[in-house]
């Protein structure tokens, strides 16, 4: 039996967590579950699961759920009666509670993209100075980690991190410049939460996850790529340095690296299983990416080359840019201007400390929001 803690379990990776913990109640035990806002559904999620532990933002300290017990994020995650933790967490919320699991030396299965982004060679460090397994959920990165079960590091020539390109792979800069929020959040191919499914529209989700690549398999920025990839069924390529490559297929179904996170190092027979029907499929396309209409994944690319604060600055920035936009205070294409001009203003700090990097957060915010 796995004891989980799962964090942002009211968010949609946490609910689609709670749904393989329903389908394998053998095997897996909620111990503590954290929300946010949602605390209706994450009271109904307590009465379901009745874990002995609860975190809930809206909540008063010590005051409790149905008599589970109040601890913070950090006190959950490095609990002695959890296993491992899903940082399912939106933001820089997660960058603690992944710090305190790891110095506990537990398993983290890591949803949340800013914790890399903000403070990959600070986290990727701490896990091994502790021997703590950080095992992706991303279905990009969950694809890379299966292509490279029982292959060598060295062994490896390229990671081709796929996209679907968004609801505007084929826009002109006319129809980009007159985008609604609702159509931004209409995703041809992935149902997720509002603010990962703007990123992706703006495709500075997939440069998240190039800084994600880096640090997860410690691969140079110069051997990640990116391609548009339209039917999301091609998740991840590996090359070698043979010739040889490496994909992970499936349908676009976020259960299925979540799964594949918790089962680890097996592999579980389930109901989210969908046949793969390739004939039915008819062709998988790849195209090259646009960067004139994806300034975004340039951006974030260039941000984690540059490395330092850098990726603090455009994590932090593009959350306050996506919020205007959602707000509709500012155009879809104001986005990626507004973040290139709070990087701009940044005067950076190479290997920074956990102080330096919450610093710089908390600077490319009040920027960004005086830049609108």
């Amino acid at each position: 039996m796995r004891r989980l803690a799962v964090l942002g379990s009211t968010g949609s990776i946490g609910r689609q967590t709670l749904e393989i913990v329903r389908a394998f109640p053998e095997r897996l035990e909620v111990v503590a579950l954290a929300g946010g806002k949602n605390i209706s559904l994450l009271k109904e999620q307590v009465a379901e699961f009745r874990p002995r532990l609860v975190c809930a933002e809206l909540l008063a300290g010590g005051e409790g759920i149905l008599g589970a017990s109040y601890l913070s994020l950090e006190e959950i995650a490095s609990h002695p009666d959890v296993d491992l933790v899903v940082v399912a967490t939106s933001g820089k919320a997660g960058l603690g509670p992944t710090l305190a699991a790891i110095g506990t030396g537990k398993t983290v299965a890591l949803a949340n993209k800013e914790v890399l982004v903000m403070a990959g060679e600070i986290v990727t460090a701490e896990a091994q100075r502790h021997k703590a397994e950080i095992m992706p959920i991303d279905s990009e990165h969950s694809a890379i980690w299966q292509c490279l079960r029982g292959e060598g590091k060295k062994g490896i020539s390229k990671l081709i991190l796929t996209a679907s390109g968004g609801p505007f792979r084929l826009s002109s800069p006319a129809q980009l410049a007159a985008v609604a929020p609702e159509e931004a959040l209409n995703h041809p191919t992935w149902q997720m939460g509002v603010k990962v499914t703007i990123d992706s529209a703006t495709l500075m989700n997939k440069g998240m996850e190039v800084i994600e690549a880096h640090w997860l398999f410690d691969i140079p920025f110069s051997q990640i790529e990116v391609v548009i990839h339209p039917q999301s069924i091609i998740h991840s390529i590996v090359e070698f340095i043979d010739g040889s490559a490496k994909t992970q297929l499936s349908l676009p179904d976020m259960r299925l690296p979540i799964q594949y996170a918790l089962a680890y190092p097996d592999r579980w027979e389930g109901p989210f299983r969908q046949a793969l029907d390739l004939g039915k499929i008819g062709s998988l396309d790849f195209e090259p990416v646009d960067l004139d209409r994806f300034p975004c994944l340039k951006l974030a690319m260039e941000a984690g080359e540059n490395g330092g604060t850098y990726p603090a600055v455009l994590s932090a920035a593009d959350e306050v840019a996506v919020e205007l936009f959602l707000a509709r205070k500012i155009g879809f294409q104001d986005i990626p201007a507004l973040v290139a001009k709070t990087l701009d203003r940044h005067q950076v700090i190479s290997h920074p400390s956990i102080e330096d990097i919450l610093a710089a957060d908390a600077w490319a915010r009040e920027t960004a929001k005086a830049a609108f």
